[in-house]
């Protein structure tokens, strides 16, 4: 049977973590695209450190990582973006069960109200997931995302823990 746990990243996780991070393919559907440097990604653990309002959690499948959710917290804590990305080479499905554990720790562990997220438009892996998850697409900010020679549309997703929770009740 499949043991699989999200748990706040440790400093053991922060190599994986950059190499997911500068995958190509994960590069290109993040709104910071250049290769993160060992210096900069050192920096972004340490600014995480006694910041209550950021929860980095890694996701493990039978103590295998797999995958990242960030999750940056707003209003008195009451709402949190999140963002995530997995191992590329990781399973399909991989990415659902994921979410599944990272939202179960928003809305139980933190007890947030509301979850949400923004993607880019043609990131259809992502879009899909959310709706899998149960978010509610809320948005398009069009043409938001890009340079003087290209646009991305991007894909506004939120969550509401009282849909969480009916949701979950559906599928036990």
């Amino acid at each position: 049977m499949a043991v699989r746990r999200i748990r706040v990243v440790e400093e053991k996780d922060l190599d994986q973590i950059l190499i997911w991070r500068n995958h190509p393919d994960i590069r290109r559907y993040m709104f910071t695209r250049q290769k993160i440097s060992w210096m900069e990604h050192s920096a972004w653990f340490t600014s995480l450190q006694g910041d209550p309002t950021r929860h980095a959690l890694l996701y493990e499948d039978n103590g295998l990582p797999l995958g990242v959710v960030m999750l940056t917290c707003r209003q008195g804590n009451a709402l949190a973006e999140w963002g995530f990305y997995k191992d590329p080479g990781a399973a399909k499905g991989t990415g659902v069960n994921m979410g599944r554990l990272a939202l179960s720790y928003a809305f139980d562990t933190l007890r947030l109200h509301r979850v949400y997220g923004k993607v880019i438009a043609d990131n259809l892996a992502s879009i899909e997931l959310h709706r899998k998850l149960g978010f509610v697409q809320e948005g398009v900010l069009r043409d938001h995302f890009g340079s003087n020679d290209h646009f991305d549309s991007v894909l506004c997703f939120g969550l509401l823990d009282s849909e969480w929770t009916s949701q979950r009740e559906l599928t036990a």
